[in-house]
């Protein structure tokens, strides 16, 4: 139906659901550093109680121990760095220095947003595309192997939005009214009145 009623039309895999796949990577990189942080400190525990010692974590230049810098990173490694407060773009530094892999990965995941957000024709989009995705293949990231398939396998539909620029948060942004008025009724009963005052209410 949709083929016949829209034959032009082509589909399009959202940007943001394919920087939300970068993003994820890098929050599991720096869980897996965090994870790997408490198990060392827990060691570090452990040997001071058999020496009869107090345990004194070891503390970074702005205060945190591993474990707290890689806790309190979560939210600048969300966004681009040039909003980081000064104690982020600290924080942000030591992280990086301790950890080189969670900056190559962060960079690599603002990359492909720039990619997204600067650039506006199809040719050049699959050109910085191909370029971002050998950069990822050679950092040999674990975090970004389903990244890397995605790309792979829906590279068609991810490169058709560089012809409009098209994304879906309209749709979305509409479904959660649908969700939200159909909440107000604590489910339909009665499908073709609620599609009468989904009318009503939106058209």
């Amino acid at each position: 139906m949709v083929i016949r009623s829209f034959p032009r039309a082509k589909l399009v895999s959202d940007r943001f659901h394919v920087q939300q796949l970068a993003t994820d990577a890098v929050q599991q990189l720096r869980i897996e550093h965090r994870w790997q942080a408490i198990d060392q400190e827990n060691l570090e525990i452990e040997l001071a109680k058999e020496l009869h010692k107090e345990y004194v974590p070891d503390l970074l230049e702005n205060g945190d121990t591993p474990k707290q810098l890689l806790a309190r990173s979560r939210y600048l490694l969300f966004k681009d760095e040039t909003p980081w407060t000064p104690a982020q773009r600290q924080r942000a530094e030591i992280l990086f220095r301790i950890y080189p892999d969670l900056e190559k990965a962060y960079r690599m995941s603002r990359n492909l947003s720039h990619i997204f957000s600067s650039t506006k024709e199809k040719e050049l989009g699959y050109t910085r595309l191909a370029q971002w995705y050998d950069q990822v293949e050679k950092a040999g990231i674990k975090a970004f192997s389903s990244l890397r398939r995605t790309i792979q396998n829906h590279y068609i539909t991810i490169l058709n939005y560089f012809d409009n620029r098209s994304t879906n948060a309209s749709a979305e942004s509409f479904n959660a009214k649908i969700k939200a008025l159909r909440s107000q009724f604590r489910g339909v009963k009665n499908v073709d009145f609620f599609m009468y005052r989904l009318m009503k209410i939106y058209a």
